[in-house]
């Protein structure tokens, strides 16, 4: 009897009008932010970079090829490019400034051995969350991170040699072995080492910086280190600014960072506008449910006052709308939710076909903001119910 007497005088029009704004802004807002987690997600774990992380090196040329132009970086040049305002950080890749071979040293697996490039790179350019990545000279095994395609050279070894081909799995648990020597052979030392990582992104075997700086302090001929590789880490959606730096000074990376990072850039851009227009969508639409909430109260102030004056408790009063709108909103984010999970489906479908595949995995992100929304919204509307009882009372 109470809800016909107070929701009587109702213009369904406009909380029509209201329910499909708010409706479409929690669609998409939800969509938005999900897709926006994942496409930053993306390549992450199968790659040993840290997001928005490339390798470059400068061009080569042919005046390179006849020594008339430098191909290593001076310190002058990385400060230059961290002064970028689109850029976060700038650090070398070190590299051994010494001899170093590698080979199998397992009973299981035949001999193996070539002569090695190893680097190093600061901790934070990479996506390790491996406890093991650390060194120091009284460990007996040295953690290294391996490029791809030596596991498919050694494999194709093992073929060769008629012996069944590793998994990942299966290759860190081969014991291998570094050979550190000097120039002329005059000072030798054997390293055990361990597979903990495996990467699309470096040619190079990675090794700790504390390993790299034993080596290059006790086997080096005492040549300058040169720094022909670096590390720049850019903000995000802001990729093209870093692409066209690379343009700009002569610089290269490999193609799959630069599809990557690319892809993630327009991509995150794009859900960036539409989580823009969904949060406006959404704050505007819960305006006008909370305008048509006033526009109610104020219908029924009549109603209102009478049920005020005749003993009603305010409390009462206040709850009846306060729970009429939660219910209308708790229904829209319900919806919302339900269309989300049916976008998802034909998106990560999408998504898959183009050759980006996204986890297809619920992000608590998502979830979190419309739980966020709907508190904002419960607090707005149990305000403006007490505020416009209170004012009849």
């Amino acid at each position: 009897m109470l809800n016909k007497l107070l929701f009587k005088n109702q213009d369904r029009k406009q909380l029509i009008i209201a329910m499909i704004g708010a409706f479409m802004g929690i669609t998409f807002l939800i969509t938005s932010i999900h897709y926006l987690i994942k496409v930053n997600e993306f390549g992450e774990g199968a790659d040993i970079l840290g997001p928005n992380t490339i390798m470059v090196q400068k061009k080569v040329s042919n005046s390179s090829s006849l020594n008339l132009t430098r191909t290593d970086f001076s310190l002058k040049e990385l400060e230059k490019i961290k002064s970028e305002p689109f850029i976060l950080d700038v650090k070398p890749v070190v590299s051994n400034n010494f001899d170093v071979s590698f080979e199998t040293a397992d009973p299981l697996v035949p001999r193996f051995r070539s002569d090695v490039f190893i680097q190093t790179v600061d901790p934070k350019f990479l996506d390790v969350k491996n406890p093991l990545w650390k060194w120091n000279k009284n460990d007996t095994v040295v953690p290294i991170i391996m490029p791809r395609e030596f596991l498919v050279m050694l494999n194709t070894f093992m073929s060769a040699s008629g012996i069944p081909q590793v998994s990942d799995d299966l290759a860190m648990d081969i014991n291998f072995k570094f050979t550190l020597s000097n120039e002329d052979n005059s000072k030798k030392e054997w390293v055990d080492a361990r597979i903990i990582g495996f990467t699309n992104e470096v040619s190079s075997i990675l090794v700790p910086e504390s390993f790299m700086a034993y080596g290059n302090d006790n086997f080096s001929d005492g040549t300058e280190q040169k720094i022909t590789q670096v590390m720049i880490s850019g903000k995000e959606s802001e990729f093209g600014r870093v692409e066209e730096l690379l343009e700009a000074r002569g610089l290269e990376s490999k193609n799959a960072q630069m599809v990557v990072g690319r892809l993630k850039s327009m991509v995150g851009t794009l859900f960036l506008v539409v989580l823009g227009i969904s949060v406006i969508a959404v704050f505007v639409s819960g305006l006008v449910l909370i305008q048509y909430m006033q526009l109610l109260m104020t219908r029924n102030a009549y109603e209102v006052r009478t049920l005020l004056r005749i003993g009603y408790p305010p409390k009462e009063i206040i709850q009846k709308f306060f729970i009429y709108f939660v219910k209308i909103f708790g229904i829209i984010a319900l919806m919302g939710i339900a269309i989300f999970f049916i976008f998802k489906y034909f998106l990560d479908e999408m998504f898959a076909s183009g050759g980006l595949y996204i986890d297809t995995g619920i992000t608590f992100g998502s979830i979190g903001t419309l739980i966020f929304a709907y508190i904002i919204f419960t607090f707005a509307s149990y305000q403006t119910a007490k505020k416009g009882i209170f004012r009849e009372y």
